[in-house]
């Protein structure tokens, strides 16, 4: 961070390249938060005119720290993103990796940002390596952003048997001891560079206690993709009418700080009969509302589907989605394309590669992360020293 010129280099996994250069383009650009179907909000700056933006004011929840201000300085002498499509991912004849970067040496002493993605367990072995070999090429700091960080699903052990996803050690947490996740583990294996610890960026992680599994060895920054949400209400018409539900108390945990208003938050509860699973409403009237239902990940889709249907029930007029992380295992997402309930959107973000592809496919909409990423690089990342 020496100089205003400084430049700072970004690689990433093949599945993710298209991501990465919307972020530098993003950065270079001084782009606000958007979505992939409308402008972008950084073409309305304009020199000495406008020193400072606030995206959605009145929307963001005015105590939540993520009301997207930044000042007009901070986009003109943010450093400069540079993107290097130069690591050749190849694989040997027997299907293990056979990598290469081909530009150390520009890369040493400079300051480097790696987008990752850990969407299926064939491609977290190519990426540690990679990821442990960029300090050991003397980078001066290194960021990995992750967007999807995907040990939600088995993070306890609660009968003899069971395991948590390839544990390695236990840690006590608030309500007993968990197995810390073999990914965080491996993540907090990442050598220290010049300027110390590797950042872990992670956006709409499961459990907030999964921070917990990193070692002191790294520094995960738990970020949210939930402004790119409030952009797109506030782009619906007559937003005032629409209602945010929560599918259970968790997700209303996580996010309900995002909506400062109380009289417009439904919280729903979830609870197995048998073999089926039942959603009723816990909190809050959606008769003759629009309602968008809020989570971090979705997978089969059933708790949502579940959720909209106990809606409905109760007089809502309309049924949307929105969901970080759209896992959707063995194309679940086909289910929602001719769902009983109907949905009219249902938002995503590309923090899982295939995201894109679903989202040719109505009711999906893609939020792209790429200006949000870029957004919270421009924060203090990029800033010279």
């Amino acid at each position: 961070m020496a100089s205003n010129g400084d430049v700072v280099l970004l690689y990433a996994h093949p599945s993710t390249q298209n991501l990465a250069r919307q972020i530098a383009e993003g950065c270079c650009n001084g782009t606000g938060v958007s979505d992939t179907s409308g402008p972008s909000l950084g073409a309305s700056l304009s020199g000495d005119v406008q020193k400072k933006r606030v995206v959605n004011d009145g929307i963001l929840a005015a105590g939540s720290k993520h009301k997207m201000e930044r000042s007009f300085s901070a986009v003109t002498t943010a450093r400069h993103v540079e993107f290097r499509d130069t690591i050749q991912w190849k694989k040997f004849a027997d299907g293990f990796p056979n990598l290469f970067i081909e530009d150390v040496k520009y890369m040493a002493g400079k300051d480097v940002i790696f987008i990752g993605s850990f969407h299926s367990p064939e491609v977290v072995f190519e990426q540690l390596s990679v990821l442990y070999s960029f300090p050991r090429y003397l980078a001066r700091s290194f960021h990995f952003i992750l967007p999807y960080f995907p040990t939600g699903t088995m993070e306890r052990v609660d009968q003899e048997g069971q395991i948590a996803t390839a544990k390695t050690a236990h840690a006590v947490l608030v309500g007993g001891w968990r197995a810390q996740e073999t990914l965080a583990t491996l993540i907090s294996n990442i050598p220290l560079s010049a300027r110390g610890p590797a950042q872990i960026i992670i956006y709409d992680i499961h459990v907030l206690q999964e921070r917990f599994y990193f070692s002191d060895n790294v520094i995960p920054r738990l970020e949210t993709a939930i402004p790119l949400l409030q952009r797109a209400i506030s782009e619906q018409p007559d937003p005032d009418s629409i209602m945010i539900a929560f599918p259970d108390d968790g997700a209303y945990k996580r996010f309900h700080q995002f909506f400062p208003d109380d009289s417009k938050l439904i919280v729903c509860v979830k609870k197995r009969e048998g073999k089926n699973r039942v959603v009723t409403i816990k909190d809050g009237h959606p008769k003759g509302k629009r309602v968008i239902i809020v989570d971090d990940l979705v997978q089969s889709g059933g708790t949502l589907r579940e959720c909209g249907k106990a809606l409905l029930q109760a007089g809502a007029t309309s049924l949307s989605a929105y969901v970080t992380h759209a896992v959707f295992p063995n194309q679940s997402w086909r289910k929602f394309t001719e769902a009983d309930p109907k949905f009219e959107n249902f938002w995503i973000t590309n923090s899982i590669p295939h995201a894109e592809e679903i989202a040719k496919h109505p009711p999906f909409r893609l939020l792209s992360l790429s200006d949000i990423i870029a957004e919270n690089l421009l924060g203090f990342d990029l800033m010279p020293a």
